[in-house]
């Protein structure tokens, strides 16, 4: 059952007079009866009518065009093109996809801008009643927490979209304060720092197992310090620059201290053992082992369409006979496609050349491949009724963004009115979004371990994570794929010693076969210092295939991160600075 954000389109109001409307079973369904005074709210017993707000925020302050996944922003990797109709079917995320002529007055920036901090604003008018309670009582404190988990959350990933943000991490702030807020209040490094600090003081605090499934677990939070951690290991705080200077090694221990396996082991994390398991909506599946924190969304739960994720809409292909209309964005690329080739031993074909992969051909491929992508000759959502064609039945753009479709966000047809509905024309799930997983924590681990030198160590974690793509060639949702569509699986582990640059070279390509349509890939290249030369070779060789991608051009020093949005400048009274790259 999903205990957290059930209910969460009733309106909440947390003013002098408190007036809260019970929004979640927290308190068992029970009926509102009337206003809470503000000694009230601040009891234990209440306080989850008031917190309740800001978890609500993740589901409903997000839409289609601004989903916190940040699905519309991974467009810019190498994994996937925004797809849609046409080139004019949002139009500002093709052209950031091309990395030519984004404008800093293009509405997704300040769009979901504004949300993120929307989002922030309720979790610290939650704190700032938090403050006023009785901080010895236990609920409170880890209330509090949760809170503190969130706001990090928040400023994680717009500190990854836009690099110089504002911190709203003060206790009762008042429009003065907002008002002469600064983006280059820290510098780059000190940014990281007041996340892990949020983060930090949770992890003390918070508990190994939750009941209600959607609060943050210790491990939860570990993860995020580790991936915190590791974005700061690489220093970028030239502040003419986006290029990585520095690696930072107490850093990287730091993600190896926050993913050290008995953090784990207490919350009973592990990895599934088919990939799939992570992205279906049944409730046998949701909230598994492997998810450490994933957004809940619920259905039939008293209102109109239930709390259901309208944040993927846009990504339901064309399905001949079923779903005409589906928008098609969030398309898989052939370069990704092409990632999951393996040699005879089992191994990625990394940088050798070879033929575009098709099914039913003799190229070997990890299994992996078609849990994430849709590729014609295969089923879409494993369900033999909707076979996926090389046909404009199955492209909304005739072809124009090729013919893959991306699997992890989408749910069978035959779902529909269970676990998938058909609302306003266009279709929503109840199926969670995993933020958080252990198999991201194996391979967290993995890079850290082999920048520090420890490549042994880091290949045994990258071979744990392979280990679960070998047994999915035989006990998974795509294992009888070889009898039935012709395709051939061989995947194996890594032998051998392997040198620094060698191991990391093994552990990103890993990060992108096993989190690849995440939204992960973008910001990992950025991290890295990589974006530039890896997207530049991307357009150089997948523009010859497809021609809308023809004139792209990824700017070092600019395109990593989305300029600061010109409204947010000229609103900030002269507080606010603009990224590096002449905006």
């Amino acid at each position: 059952m999903k205990t957290i954000y059930k209910l969460i389109a009733c309106s909440i109001c947390c003013c002098m007079t408190a007036a809260i409307t019970s929004c979640s079973d927290f308190l068992d369904e029970q009926v509102p009866q009337a206003t809470l005074t503000q000694d009230e709210v601040k009891n234990p017993e209440y306080i989850d009518n008031v917190l309740i707000s800001a978890y609500a925020g993740l589901v409903s302050i997000e839409d289609m065009n601004s989903s916190f996944s940040l699905w519309n922003y991974d467009t810019r990797s190498d994994d996937a093109y925004v797809g849609g109709s046409d080139f004019s079917d949002g139009e500002p995320f093709h052209i950031l996809e091309k990395s030519i002529g984004v404008m800093t007055k293009d509405w997704p920036y300040n769009d979901i801008w504004n949300r993120f901090y929307k989002y922030l604003s309720r979790i610290n008018l939650s704190l700032d009643i938090l403050a006023e309670a009785d901080q010895e009582n236990s609920t409170i404190q880890q209330r509090t927490a949760e809170m503190k988990f969130l706001r990090a959350y928040g400023h994680f990933q717009l500190k990854r979209l836009f690099k110089k943000i504002p911190f709203v991490n003060k206790p009762n702030m008042q429009e003065a304060d907002y008002n002469n807020l600064s983006n280059t209040e820290y510098t780059n490094d000190e940014g990281w720092q007041q996340i892990i600090n949020d983060l930090e003081a949770a992890y003390a605090v918070l508990p190994a197992v939750q009941a209600e499934k959607g609060r943050p677990t210790k491990a939860a939070c570990a993860a995020l310090l580790a991936k915190v951690y590791l974005y700061k290991a690489y220093r970028q705080d030239d502040v003419n620059s986006n290029q990585v200077t520095s690696i930072d090694e107490d850093d990287l221990k730091k993600v190896v201290q926050y993913t050290d396996q008995a953090i784990y082991t207490q919350g009973g994390y592990a990895l599934e053992s088919d990939l799939h398991n992570n992205f279906r909506p049944e409730e046998q599946y949701e909230n598994g082992k492997e998810s450490l924190w994933a957004i809940q969304y619920s259905h039939n739960d008293g209102t109109t369409w239930g709390n259901l994720n309208f944040s993927y809409r846009l990504i339901v292909p064309c399905i001949p006979k079923v779903h005409d209309s589906g928008c098609d964005f969030y398309k898989p690329s052939i370069n990704l496609v092409n990632a999951y080739r393996t040699t005879s031993d089992g191994l990625p074909v990394f940088d050798a050349q070879a033929d575009d992969y098709t099914v039913g051909s003799a190229q070997t491929v990890d299994p992996r491949l078609f849990v994430t992508v849709g590729v014609p000759g295969t089923p879409y959502m494993f369900n033999t009724s909707f076979m996926i064609s090389q046909t404009n039945t199955w492209s909304r753009s005739g072809g124009k963004y090729g013919y893959f479709v991306s699997l992890k966000q989408n749910v069978d047809p035959a779902l529909t009115d269970s676990y998938l509905y058909v609302c306003d024309n266009q279709w929503a799930s109840s199926m969670n979004r995993v933020v958080l997983r252990y198999a991201d924590v194996l391979l967290m681990r993995a890079e850290a371990l082999a920048q520090l030198g420890q490549t042994a160590d880091a290949i045994a974690l990258v071979n744990q994570v392979r280990q679960r793509a070998i047994s999915m060639a035989g006990n998974s949702i795509v294992s009888n794929y070889p009898n039935k569509y012709g395709v051939h699986y061989a995947v194996g582990k890594y032998s051998g010693s392997y040198s620094k640059d060698e191991a990391m070279k093994i552990v990103k390509m890993e990060r992108r076969l096993e989190l690849a349509m995440e939204c992960e890939r973008f910001f990992d290249l950025v991290r890295w210092g990589d974006a530039a030369t890896v997207l530049n070779r991307f357009y150089s060789t997948e523009s010859e295939k497809m021609n809308f991608l023809d004139g792209s051009q990824f700017t070092a020093n600019k395109n990593e991160y989305l300029p600061v949005p010109f409204e947010q400048i000229a609103a900030s009274n002269g507080h606010y600075t603009q990224n590096c790259g002449q905006w």
